[in-house]
């Protein structure tokens, strides 16, 4: 999935998804829709936490290991 909509906005519409589920007012096969849905928006959201996570240990460490390894020896 290449949604490039921010996190809020991907958990917003997951939110409302689980809602809709959860009322339990939909056919089956809308439902199934859904659902299929609801998982692409799970791992968009999941991928992006990810890269975050990544980005601050990054931040973190200060960009030490990344800098170290681009410099010549000696």
């Amino acid at each position: 999935m290449t949604d490039e909509r921010s996190f809020e906005d991907l958990q917003r519409e997951l939110d409302e998804l689980v809602a809709r589920l959860e009322r339990g007012d939909v056919a089956l096969d809308e439902a199934l829709s859904l659902w299929q849905r609801g998982e692409e928006l799970y791992r968009a959201c999941v991928e992006r936490l990810d890269r975050a996570e990544l980005e601050i240990e990054e931040l973190r460490l200060g960009g030490a290991a990344g800098d170290d390894s681009a410099r010549p020896a000696g």
